[in-house]
């Protein structure tokens, strides 16, 4: 392929369980999945213009690569971060013209914006030669959350799309940023999302004031155990927060708790898929709705309905909420013989409940980011 035209795609993820953990430099368990964002790139000619066109919406933009700064949202904003961060590192830049369009769902909780910003990352590295390492792009990406979009996310989001492996799940531990692979054979069971169609926007907001409660309980506690080493919720060990509980509102104590425990989970769901105990993973992936519903407080009734709605069948083994929260998907561990009919009973009960449709997404475990086509 010439060095001027250049095509990347780059998934979007599930997380199989290990919800708010990533920016509590916690322990997450995602994968990259079949539905990505791809970008087609090529040099234009010009010394600073770059113009993107997003085919999926029709829209177009064009910004000079010396002198551009964050709108009041929009996809504009996750582009012109990318590029942001990559000058930082020192990437050498020219007019560049793209193009990008994708079927990872936006505002489902498959994290559509980590799919957008590592394909062009990629893409920008490889048309450039850059020679940015991966580690360099997922840090790059991330900090275009946190610059231009204004989202305090952790790492999780662009590591999976980055870095996942067919039919693997990866155990990321978001501090040392160590990570192992671990096999998902699930048998004769298989991952169905459930889209609420409930658009997260309230998220965005939310999700910093969840880190803000959380850091919080950290400073709260780092002054009860001065000699612990407490940096972050993730070195916590769960005693430690009943033992002092008068000493933290209610809602910074629930939000220290699920992170705590969530973490243990984590743990817990890879021994189970080494040993192929799905029973187990499913307990797992409920235990982690339910505290995300009831302390993190980030689902809603369309996700608790959708989960509710699973409990009675004994070939769905578990469901949560996926995601930032406030809408998007759940993920179910469902048995591979019963899901059309499943679907068709859930399809209805929504519709009727809520009025509206539930969107139902069978998803493989992929690939992270790579050259593509279109």
């Amino acid at each position: 392929m010439s060095k001027y035209t250049v095509i990347s795609q780059s998934p979007g993820r599930i997380n199989l369980i290990g919800e708010h953990t990533d920016y509590n430099e916690g322990l997450v368990l995602p994968a990259a999945i079949d539905k990505n964002s791809v970008f087609q790139l090529s040099k234009n000619g010009t010394p600073n213009q770059a113009n993107i066109k997003a085919t999926n919406v029709g829209e177009h933009y064009s910004f000079d690569l010396t002198n551009f700064s964050p709108l009041t949202g929009g996809w504009q904003n996750y582009v012109m971060g990318v590029v942001h961060e990559l000058q930082k590192l020192g990437a050498k830049l020219t007019g560049f013209d793209g193009e990008f369009a994708g079927d990872v769902p936006i505002g489902s909780g498959m994290s559509s914006s980590a799919a957008l910003e590592c394909s062009l990352a990629f893409g920008l590295n490889e048309l450039f030669d850059l020679q940015f390492d991966h580690w360099q792009l997922i840090k790059a990406c991330q900090m275009a959350e946190h610059n231009f979009a204004g989202i305090q996310c952790g790492i999780m989001d662009q590591f999976a799309s980055m870095m996942g492996k067919k039919n693997q799940a990866i155990l990321l531990d978001c501090r040392t940023l160590d990570f192992k692979y671990f096999p998902i054979a699930l048998g004769e069971y298989q991952i169905l999302l459930l889209n609420s169609n409930v658009s997260h926007a309230l998220a965005s907001s939310e999700y910093n004031t969840r880190k803000a409660e959380c850091q919080e309980g950290v400073a709260i506690l780092q002054k009860l155990y001065p000699t612990s080493e407490i940096k972050a919720l993730r070195d916590v060990v769960y005693d430690m927060l009943p033992a002092h509980r008068e000493l933290f509102s209610e809602k910074v104590y629930h939000r220290c708790k699920h992170v705590i425990l969530e973490d243990s989970r984590v743990l817990k769901a890879t021994t189970a898929l080494t040993n192929n105990d799905f029973k187990t993973l499913g307990n797992l992936i409920y235990d982690s709705h339910y505290s995300l519903q009831n302390y993190y407080e980030v689902s809603c009734p369309e996700l608790d309905f959708l989960v509710t709605q699973t409990v009675d069948q004994p070939y769905i083994l578990g469901s949560r909420m996926m995601g930032g929260g406030f809408g998007g998907c759940t993920i179910n561990l469902i048995k591979k013989s019963r899901t059309e009919e499943f679907v068709d009973k859930i399809s209805s009960s929504y519709r009727d409940r809520f009025g509206m449709d539930t969107t139902p997404y069978l998803v493989s475990i992929e690939n992270g980011t790579q050259l593509g086509r279109l």
